[in-house]
């Protein structure tokens, strides 16, 4: 799933350019990744061509335009066109009903705003690749039964 050249390549996705700037410097200066950063869920949805392993979504995507579509909405579209594409929802909300309501719709992972969400994030990275190829080598095993 990963691009021709082993970088993974994380779509960040946040209308806070402040945030969205911090966080793709943490990624660039922790590990060798290829990122693409959008203020909104309707670039994140265009560009999916681009062919992300893993998309990090705000769950608010509001503050540019009031009528952008929301995280929930953008992380629908995603699971519409690709179901199996890993998509965490940031959030600076830590309600327990928000976090249900991404699960529902599929999020990997729902990770709260903080001084732990970096690490926090590039651990679920891990997590999602270790359970790709536990899932890939399944996959071969069974087609050879």
């Amino acid at each position: 799933m990963t691009n021709h050249d082993n970088k993974v390549k994380l779509f960040l996705v946040d209308d806070d350019a402040v945030f969205l700037k911090s966080l793709e410097i943490e990624f660039l200066q922790n590990a060798d990744f290829d990122i693409e950063t959008y203020h909104t869920g309707e670039q994140c949805v265009e560009h999916l061509s681009n062919s992300p392993d893993i998309i990090i979504l705000d769950y608010h995507l509001d503050g540019i335009n009031k009528n952008a579509m929301n995280g929930l909405e953008t992380l629908i579209q995603i699971k519409a066109l690709y179901p199996k594409m890993p998509v965490v929802i940031l959030s600076s909300q830590d309600k327990i009903e928000v976090a249900v309501n991404c699960m529902y719709h599929k999020a990997f992972d729902y990770v709260v705003k903080s001084e732990t969400a970096f690490m926090r994030l590039q651990k679920l990275i891990d997590t999602i690749f270790h359970y790709q190829k536990m899932e890939k080598e399944l996959n071969w095993y069974m087609d050879r039964m």
